[in-house]
C-alpha cells in the first residue's frame, strides 16, 4: 500500500495553499465591503424611521402641553367676573370679604392643579392670594413692574412666563382685568408635571419662546439658556422685568452634526457628546416652539449591527457555496482513493467494536439497576420534604396568628384606656350638670367601642386575607382619631400634645385603621419617654418626603435613642420597659412595609427620639 501513495514534493505543496489563502482574502474582502455597504443603506433607513417616529411623538407633545395650558386659560376670565372678587378689588373691602375670597382662591387653586391665583388693585398691590395662609404670601406685595399685569390693565388680558420673585419657581402668568373695580385677577401655570413627564419618556425635550429662551425643560440644567445670541437691549429688558431672575442666559449646548440635516450633538459637561434628532413644531395659540431631541444612537446602531450581521452572512454562505462546489470534485477523487484502505481499516474496528459493545452493554445494565435504585431513594427523600414543608408551614402559619394575636390584644389596650377616661370624665361632666359634654364623651366612647370592633374583625379575618389593602386615605382622619385615643392621658400626665394639621386633600395609600394602629402606639411610646423629662412635649409634624412620600413624625422630649439601643428597638420581644411585651414597634414597622411604607428611628439632635413613618401619596385625579 505505501508503494502506490507517491510523496508530494514542496513545490505540488505551496500552488494549493497559495489558492487558498487567495480565496480566503478574496472572500474575506467581499464580506467586509458587502457589510459596510449594507451598514450605509441601515443607517439612512433607520434615520427616516426615526424621524417618523419623532415626528409622530412631537405632535402628541404639543397636543399634551397645549391642553393643559387650555385647561387653565379659561379660569382668569371666569374668577374675574365674580363679583365678591371685584369687590376686594375695588376700595376699601371688608377683613371678612378678603378672608373669604382668601379661602375661595385656595380651594379653586387646589381643585384645578394651578400654582397660585392673586387679586392685585388697580395700583398694583395684591389684596387676595390663595397662598395667604403660606409664608410667602403675595398680599401686600407690588406687581405694578410685571408686564403680564400692564398688558391686562390696558388690553383687558395679559400673560408672561417669568420666574417667581418670592416663590423663585417659574411659571406662565395668565391674567385678566376686573371689569368695574379695575383690579387684575392673576392664575400661575406651572410645568413640573409636564416635564416630569417629559424625563421619563428619554427624549429630550424644551419649549422656546419667540427670542429662543427655553422655559420648559426636560432637562432643568436647560432652564432659561438660549437657542441663539440675545442682544444687550433685550437682556436689559429682561434684568429690568425680572423676568428670569439672575439666569445668565448662556447658550443651549447643541451642535449640528456636519454632513447630517438634522442632526445634533448634546454637550454633557465632562460626559461625551451624543447624538440625536432635533425636530420642533409650533404650539398653537401662542409664540412658543415645542423641540425634541430623539437619541438615534441605539436605534441607528441596532440596525447597524443587523445589517452587518445579515450582509457578512450571506456574503459569507455565497462565498462558502462557491468554495463547496470547486472542492467537490476534489474531494471526490481523495475519497475514491480512500476507499480501499478505510474498508479494511473498517472490518478491522467492527470487530474492536463488537467487543467493546459487548462490554457496555453489560456495564449498562450495572448502571440501570444503580439509577433505579436511586430514583426509588429520590422519590422517598421527595415525600419526605414534602412531609416536613407541610409540618414547617402550618408551624409557621400558627406563629403568625400568634404575633397578630398578640398585637391586636396590645392595641386593644389603647382604646380601652381611652374609653375608661372618657367614662370618667363623664361621670364627673354629668355630677356638675354638663349633660351636653357628658354626650360628647359617650359618643367618643361609641367609636372607641367600633374601634375595638374593628380590630376583633380583623383578627377574625386573618385566616382569609392574603394580601394587606393598600386604598387612598385621609391623612388628617388618621392623625384624628388616633389623637382621641391618647389625649386624655397626656392631659392626665401634663405632658403637652401637639399636632400639625396635614392638608385636607392628602390622602396616602394604606389600610386606614391599621395606620391609626402604627400612630396610637408611636403616641403612646413618646408618651412614655416624655414622662420623666422637664419640659415633657410630643408633637406629630407632616412634611413632603422625595418619590411623591409623605412622611409623618412623632418628636418627645424623652431621653432619646442610644446607638445600641436604636439598632435593635424594631425588634420583636425587645423593650426596655419592664412590663412591656416588646411586639408593638416590631408590629408597627410590619404594618407600614405591607401598607408600601417604611417606619425609621433617629436620636433627635435638640434632644428626645423621632420615629418617621413614611408612605406614599395617593394618586389625585385630574380637574375636569
Amino acid at each position: 500500500m505505501n508503494q502506490n501513495v507517491s510523496p508530494h514534493d514542496g513545490t505540488g505543496s505551496r500552488g494549493p495553499t497559495r489558492r487558498r489563502g487567495l480565496v480566503l482574502v478574496g472572500s474575506l474582502a467581499l464580506v467586509l465591503i458587502a457589510a459596510w455597504l449594507a451598514g450605509r443603506a441601515a443607517e439612512r433607513w433607520a434615520l427616516a424611521d426615526l424621524r417618523r417616529t419623532a415626528q409622530a411623538a412631537l405632535a402628541l407633545q404639543v397636543g399634551a402641553l397645549r391642553a393643559e395650558m387650555q385647561k387653565q386659560a379659561s379660569l382668569p376670565l371666569a374668577l374675574a367676573a365674580d363679583p365678591e372678587i371685584a369687590a376686594v378689588a375695588g376700595s376699601a373691602p371688608g377683613r371678612d370679604l378678603v378672608a373669604r375670597v382668601d379661602r375661595r382662591l385656595a380651594q379653586v387653586a387646589a381643585a384645578t392643579g394651578a400654582a397660585v391665583i392673586y387679586v392685585i388693585r388697580p395700583d398694583g398691590i395684591t389684596v387676595a392670594a390663595s397662598n395667604a395662609e403660606s409664608e410667602r404670601s403675595f398680599i401686600g406685595r407690588d406687581y405694578a413692574f410685571r408686564p403680564y399685569f400692564r398688558q391686562a390693565m390696558a388690553d383687558g388680558a395679559g400673560s408672561q412666563f417669568a420666574l417667581g420673585t418670592v416663590s423663585g419657581r417659574a411659571g406662565l402668568y395668565l391674567s385678566r382685568r376686573i371689569d368695574g373695580a379695575g383690579g387684575v385677577v392673576v392664575v400661575k401655570i406651572e410645568f413640573h408635571g409636564v416635564e416630569a413627564a417629559w424625563r421619563q419618556s428619554g427624549d429630550g425635550v424644551f419649549v422656546a419662546d419667540a427670542r429662543g429662551i427655553v422655559l420648559v425643560a426636560s432637562d432643568p440644567a436647560w432652564h432659561f439658556a438660549t437657542l441663539r445670541e440675545v442682544g444687550d437691549d433685550e437682556r436689559r429688558r429682561i434684568r429690568e422685568a425680572l423676568e428670569f431672575g439672575e439666569a445668565p442666559l448662556s447658550a443651549l449646548p447643541l451642535h449640528p452634526v456636519e454632513g447630517m440635516p438634522g442632526l445634533v450633538r448634546i454637550g454633557q459637561g465632562s460626559r461625551p457628546a451624543r447624538t440625536a434628532l432635533a425636530l420642533d413644531a409650533a404650539i398653537p395659540g401662542t409664540d412658543w416652539r415645542l423641540h425634541t431631541l430623539t437619541p438615534v444612537g441605539a436605534a441607528v446602531d441596532r440596525e447597524r449591527v443587523q445589517a452587518w450581521t445579515i450582509a457578512a452572512l450571506g456574503t459569507g454562505l455565497a462565498c462558502l457555496g462557491i468554495a463547496t462546489l470547486a472542492g467537490r470534485r476534489r474531494r471526490t477523487r481523495q475519497r475514491l482513493a480512500q476507499a480501499f484502505a478505510r474498508r479494511e481499516e473498517l472490518e478491522r474496528n467492527v470487530r474492536e467494536r463488537t467487543q467493546e459493545l459487548t462490554d457496555a452493554n453489560r456495564m449498562l445494565r450495572q448502571e440501570i439497576e444503580e439509577r433505579r435504585r436511586a430514583e426509588e431513594e429520590r422519590r422517598q427523600a421527595e415525600a419526605e420534604r414534602e412531609r416536613l414543608g407541610r409540618e414547617l408551614a402550618q408551624a409557621g402559619r400558627l406563629a403568625a396568628l400568634g404575633q397578630f394575636a398578640a398585637s391586636m390584644a396590645h392595641e386593644i389596650n389603647q382604646p380601652l384606656a381611652a374609653i375608661r377616661a372618657y367614662a370618667d370624665n363623664a361621670a364627673i361632666l354629668v355630677r356638675r350638670g354638663r349633660g351636653e359634654e357628658a354626650a360628647e364623651n359617650a359618643f367618643a366612647i361609641g367609636r372607641l367601642t367600633d374601634r375595638i370592633g374593628g380590630l376583633t374583625r380583623q383578627l377574625k379575618g386573618f385566616a382569609r386575607r392574603s394580601s394587606p389593602r393598600r386604598e387612598p386615605v385621609a391623612l388628617a382622619d388618621i392623625l384624628a382619631n388616633s389623637l382621641e385615643l391618647v389625649e386624655a392621658r397626656a392631659t392626665a400626665a401634663r405632658i403637652a400634645l401637639s399636632a400639625e394639621a396635614a392638608s385636607p386633600g392628602l390622602r396616602v395609600l394604606g389600610d386606614g385603621p391599621r395606620l391609626e394602629q402604627v400612630v396610637v402606639n408611636l403616641l403612646q411610646n413618646a408618651l412614655d419617654a416624655a414622662a420623666g423629662s422637664a419640659d415633657p412635649r410630643v408633637s406629630i409634624q407632616v412634611r413632603d418626603a422625595p418619590d411623591g412620600r409623605v412622611a409623618i413624625e412623632v418628636r418627645d422630649t424623652g431621653p432619646g435613642l442610644p446607638e445600641t439601643i436604636r439598632a435593635q428597638v424594631f425588634d420583636a420581644f425587645f423593650t426596655t420597659k419592664s412590663d412591656g411585651l416588646g411586639l408593638g414597634l416590631a408590629i408597627s414597622r410590619g404594618i407600614v412595609e405591607d401598607c408600601g411604607g417604611s417606619l425609621n428611628a433617629v436620636d433627635d439632635p435638640a434632644g428626645g427620639a423621632i420615629f418617621r413613618m413614611e408612605l406614599a401619596k395617593a394618586p389625585v385625579e385630574a380637574a375636569t
